[in-house]
């Protein structure tokens, strides 16, 4: 029994405890940094050393020289059709292609070519190119985007709007016709007026009726004056016919009382 107790009370030599207690704490002695003082502080920072900025290298300073872009001989081609649609045609109407179809592209194309108008694709960078130096110079925003233009060597306005009633996809965005430049409130306002051969028979005919009352007129006063001279020459020989038979009945009188 007392072996049993003595072997529990004092343990083993080299046995050492399952847990310890270990203290963590601050040190009983800090030392705390003093505040540098202000005046310190602006001599410091008046005197600091301020290292210069690292040259750059001199091939870094020379400007890149780029070299010009020449024109493809595609490019170049376009460039001149171009330029010739616009010395021709009369109507270069812009519309933007908002992803119509093959198949409905392919009606309205029918259906202008009936009036004798074209459907003419050109890249906007050539058409851009062109117009910059030209002087239809403010039609270039209307390029912006996937454009078409609809040509025509005569301004039929009604028929271009009537084929395009029928296609939403094609917006309509202005148009140079006859070397005017007409928004699209413009173009609807030109296709109200009537054709060149209505107003020319108008003209030709106000131009006739003036005609004949200028005839009328220069012919009226010779008339007149040729009416009022014969009524004045038969005025004056009844005149005389009275006055010689007035003569003739005095002087039988004057013989009769003698």
């Amino acid at each position: 029994m007392a072996a049993t107790l003595c072997c529990r009370l004092f343990p083993k030599s080299g046995w050492l405890p399952l847990s310890q207690s270990v203290r963590h704490g601050s040190k009983a002695v800090t030392r705390h940094r003093k505040p540098v003082h202000f005046l310190k502080q602006k001599l410091l920072a008046v005197t600091e050393y301020i290292p210069p900025t690292p040259a750059a290298p001199p091939a870094a300073l020379a400007p890149r020289v780029r070299k010009p872009e020449e024109e493809s001989a595609l490019a170049v081609l376009l460039r001149k059709d171009l330029e010739n649609l616009f010395k021709e045609c009369k109507m270069i109407a812009v519309v933007q292609n908002n992803a119509i179809n093959a198949e409905d592209l392919m009606v309205l194309k029918h259906k202008l070519k009936r009036h004798n108008i074209s459907v003419k694709f050109f890249p906007n960078q050539v058409t851009r190119s062109f117009l910059s130096n030209s002087i239809y110079s403010n039609m270039l925003p209307l390029f912006v985007g996937q454009t078409v233009m609809l040509v025509s060597k005569e301004p039929k306005v009604k028929e271009m709007l009537q084929a395009l009633k029928h296609s939403p996809q094609m917006v309509l965005l202005g148009a140079c016709i006859e070397n005017t430049l007409l928004s699209c409130q413009g173009i609807l306002s030109y296709s109200k007026l009537p054709s060149m051969t209505t107003i020319q028979g108008e003209i030709v005919g106000g131009l006739t009726v003036m005609t004949s009352r200028t005839v009328s007129m220069l012919r009226h006063h010779p008339a007149h004056l040729s009416a009022l001279l014969q009524q004045y020459v038969k005025q004056q020989g009844s005149g005389d016919s009275t006055n010689a038979v007035t003569d003739k009945d005095t002087s039988t009188i004057q013989e009769a009382a003698a």
